[in-house]
């Protein structure tokens, strides 16, 4: 069973849970693992096989690996057509992470917009990403592949401010469920990193992504492709759009950032 089945596996309410330094992001946990967490202790929660539409998560101070934390779920709305969410990570007796979402049923309607398909290059047979530098390269990298096509490695002072490449899990996990397409969203670095010359914090302050209904089946062994914008950034702060596709070019994910820049 891959590490991340395991972790997700624990995620449930009232839960108490460690996450190993294998997973770390600087000084916390990597936040996608975080927000994938919230998602699968609420998706725990729901009555019926409802679909999650929207998640937001806020990282709202740091959550430590090796240490543990306790996992809380409110449910703030059970509708007839809607579930509404609260998850929050608390460590120390603060709330660390925090994420809302909503989960609805499918219902018959006669509005239909498709989604709009891609065209895209056969998927990468491996990815291209820097090996394990201690304290430069975050752990968490150990565990996800990643392949950029278009845009640069974070401090590397490029001018572009934007990624195009694949992502997938190294160690397949035995199904893709929404906990683990968010834990891989969120692996890409800050499209804003790659222009700084010399490391520096940058971190997501607020990030909300939507999955697209219906989308098709992503197995442990797909890659994804990921596609993403710098929208602006100013004043020390950076927000981002990305689009996420299947192999096949079909719309799988909107992810937007708010992303936060310490390069002075």
């Amino acid at each position: 069973m891959a590490q991340i089945d395991t972790l997700l596996t624990e995620a449930r309410q009232g839960a108490t849970m460690t996450v190993p330094a294998s997973w770390g992001q600087g000084r916390t946990v990597f936040g996608g693992l975080s927000a994938a967490i919230m998602n699968q202790a609420m998706t725990s929660e729901l009555p019926d096989d409802r679909k999650m539409r929207v998640q937001n998560a806020q990282f709202i101070g740091p959550l430590y690996a090796d240490e543990p934390f306790k996992v809380n779920v409110i449910h703030m709305r059970d509708g007839k057509n809607v579930t509404q969410i609260q998850a929050q990570l608390i460590q120390r007796d603060q709330v660390a992470v925090q994420s809302m979402a909503a989960f609805g049923v499918d219902r018959e309607s006669n509005i239909s917009v498709p989604a709009p398909c891609i065209e895209v290059d056969s998927p990468p047979k491996k990815g291209n990403w820097i090996p394990q530098i201690p304290k430069v390269v975050p752990k968490f990298f150990r565990y996800i592949d990643i392949r950029i096509d278009d845009g640069g490695y974070p401090f590397t002072g490029r001018k572009t401010a934007s990624y195009r490449g694949w992502m997938r899990f190294k160690d397949a996990p035995q199904q893709i469920t929404d906990a683990h397409l968010i834990t891989l969203i969120d692996a890409w670095p800050p499209t804003v990193a790659q222009q700084l010359k010399r490391p520096a914090p940058v971190s997501t302050l607020s990030w909300n992504v939507e999955f697209i209904h219906p989308h098709p089946l992503i197995t442990g062994e797909s890659w994804l492709a990921y596609h993403c914008e710098t929208r602006q950034a100013s004043n020390g702060y950076a927000h981002t759009f990305a689009k996420i596709y299947s192999e096949s070019g079909q719309m799988i994910a909107v992810s937007r950032q708010v992303v936060t820049v310490f390069d002075k």
